[in-house]
């Protein structure tokens, strides 16, 4: 397994190994004494939650408000996303940016997204089957958002907007500037 830190801190990249043969492919998803080992970090996933999507779904930028906020591990088990994630963290020096990644399933990888980010997606594929592992409860109460084409963030998504399908919900989250973080 390979890990990468992203330019948002505490943000990584794993690359599972991925055996193959004439039966098909093999690959361990999730190993915590290897995660605490790469990352240093002590994460007790506590809730796993699956969408699916189909091509021009939109989900997100979404992400719980303190003191419920989650980490989330992600991966894509069929087909392929833009992933998009926002540092929230008011204290760090990436404040305000993001961080884009094409995820195919094929190509095995996870993302570790600490607490203090949003995190959203767009399927890229005729239908995507995610997964989230998350260190914390999902609290109504507590769950926000921003909306996706914040001139702000200035994120390019690759897709006519016009095209996206997006839930109500999400086409009316706020702007970055307008939340009390």
């Amino acid at each position: 397994m390979k890990l990468t830190e992203t330019k948002l801190k505490g943000c990584f990249i794993f690359e599972h190994d991925l055996y193959k043969d004439e039966r098909g492919t093999f690959q361990e998803a999730y190993n915590r004494k290897d995660f605490e080992r790469l990352t240093g970090l002590k994460v007790d996933f506590v809730q796993d939650n699956i969408s699916t999507s189909k091509n021009g779904v939109l989900r997100g930028l979404h992400f719980q408000k303190e003191p419920h906020g989650q980490a989330k591990l992600i991966k894509v088990l069929r087909g392929e996303v833009l992933d998009v994630i926002v540092d929230l963290r008011k204290d760090s020096k990436t404040f305000g940016e993001h961080l884009k990644l094409k995820i195919k399933a094929s190509e095995g990888k996870s993302i570790f997204i600490p607490k203090g980010m949003a995190h959203g997606f767009l399927c890229l594929s005729e239908e995507t089957v995610f997964q989230y592992k998350c260190d914390a409860f999902y609290n109504p109460n507590s769950e926000s958002g921003i909306v996706y084409n914040d001139p702000d963030l200035a994120i390019d998504w690759g897709h006519p907007s016009a095209e996206l399908i997006l839930s109500e919900k999400d086409r009316h989250l706020p702007v970055l500037k307008a939340l009390q973080l």
